[in-house]
Formats: C-alpha cells, sequence, structure tokens
C-alpha cells in the first residue's frame, strides 16, 4: 500500500516539478524581452517578473522537485530490489542533470535580477524546451524499464529536438516579420501626417 502512495505522490512532485520549470524560464524569456520597453514599462515589468520567478522557483517549482525526490525515496524503500535495474540507473542520470537544470535556471534568475544575464529570448526558448527531452525521456523509461525501444526513441528524441528548433526558428521569424510590418504602418503614418 505504501508504494501506491508513494508513487501516486511522485507523479504529483513530477508534474508540479516539471510546470514549474517550463513556467520559469517562459518569464526568463518575457523578462529579457522587458528590455526592449520603454520606461516606465521596462522597469515595471522587470521588477514584477522578478517577483514571480522567485514566487514560482521557491513556492512552487522546488517544493515540486523535493517532493519528487523524497517520494522516489520512498518508492525505493519500498521496492529495494529496483536499484538494480539498468533503466533506473539512467532514469536517476537523467534526474540528475533535470535538477542541475532546475540549480541552473536559479542562476539565471538571479543574473536578471541584476541586469547580467547574457541569453537573448530566442536562446531562451531553446532552453525552454530542454525539460520535454528530459520528460520525454524519463516517461518512456519508467513505463518501458528495461524494454525500451532505444532505436525508436531516440528518432523520437531527434524528432522532437527538430521540431522544437523549427518551431523556435519560425517563431523568431513570425516575430521579426511583424516588427518590420509595424514599423513599415509607422512610417507611412508618420508620412501622411497623422
Amino acid at each position: 500500500m505504501a508504494y501506491q502512495w508513494f508513487k501516486s505522490f511522485h507523479i504529483v512532485g513530477f508534474t508540479v516539478w516539471f510546470a514549474g520549470l517550463f513556467y520559469l524560464v517562459r518569464l526568463f524569456i518575457y523578462h529579457v524581452e522587458a528590455n526592449e520597453k520603454p520606461e516606465p514599462a521596462r522597469g515595471i515589468l522587470k521588477e514584477q517578473y522578478q517577483i514571480m520567478e522567485k514566487r514560482l522557483y521557491s513556492i512552487i517549482t522546488t517544493p515540486g522537485m523535493l517532493v519528487t525526490i523524497a517520494m522516489a525515496i520512498g518508492i525505493i524503500s519500498t521496492e529495494p530490489e529496483i536499484i538494480h535495474q539498468h533503466w533506473l540507473h539512467i532514469k536517476l542520470g537523467l534526474v540528475a542533470l533535470l535538477i542541475g537544470y532546475h540549480f541552473y535556471c536559479r542562476s539565471l534568475m538571479r543574473k536578471l535580477a541584476v541586469d547580467e544575464c547574457k541569453w537573448s529570448s530566442q536562446q531562451l526558448r531553446g532552453l525552454n524546451e530542454l525539460p520535454t527531452l528530459f520528460l520525454v525521456a524519463i516517461v518512456l523509461l519508467a513505463i518501458f524499464k528495461d524494454s525500451l525501444p532505444t532505436d525508436l526513441t531516440g528518432y523520437v528524441i531527434v524528432g522532437l529536438v527538430v521540431l522544437m528548433a523549427a518551431t523556435i526558428q519560425l517563431y523568431a521569424r513570425k516575430r521579426r516579420l511583424d516588427a518590420e510590418k509595424l514599423a513599415s504602418v509607422e512610417t507611412s503614418i508618420s508620412e501622411i501626417g497623422v
């Protein structure tokens, strides 16, 4: 019975953790893009994003990570033979990388707070896709365990990377074209003297 409780709250924990990681880097993107706004909007937006980032990281994302880890320990304690399975070693390696990503986000958050972040919004969009790859790989390992079809999984992961990269590039192109169109309209209006 304890196994089911641990597993249930492990799922809840990683759902909360991933939701926080997805939204946190999205806030970083908006925070960086606030630099393009004129004052006083820039200062107001950056202050608001900083508050949102801190709260999301401290109240949702980090507790989600801690619940995930605590419940994983609980699962392993109820079924200690699982620790010898190869798929779990890979999963734990991916989780260790994800924990590193989590703390790297804290580092970026602190740099954003003091205007020392060198990442562009487009680079942050790429960084924002990384947890998706972790999520897919970790869930596939948890479901398939040692019978995971690695060749098909590799193709799925590569396909996701290509799709994400293409989406980011297309979105950047759309934003650039929209900005050019807006500038053209503003130029036309100023020429007409409206």
